[in-house]
């Protein structure tokens, strides 16, 4: 596979993931999936230690979870 076939396909599929309609769906379902992540995985925690820089790295987790699988379901059907 060639350079420019290769650049191509990333850009096809960076256009597939951020056009609006696309992402507003992978983004409601990152908001609340990954807000059911955070309440159920880490909720104590957060409730009974505040806030760590490694709480917060698994936020961050939660909800990058949902966006990367809804993302590749979608590109799993489009492409």
């Amino acid at each position: 596979m060639s350079r420019s076939s290769t650049r191509e396909q990333c850009t096809s599929l960076a256009q597939a993931v951020f056009h609006p309609t696309h992402l507003r769906r992978t983004l409601t379902i990152t908001l609340v999936v990954g807000s059911w992540l955070v309440f159920y995985n880490l909720g104590d925690v957060i409730l009974n230690h505040g806030l760590t820089v490694r709480t917060v790295v698994k936020i961050a987790l939660n909800y990058l979870t949902p966006f990367v699988v809804s993302n590749l379901g979608l590109l799993s059907r489009t492409h």
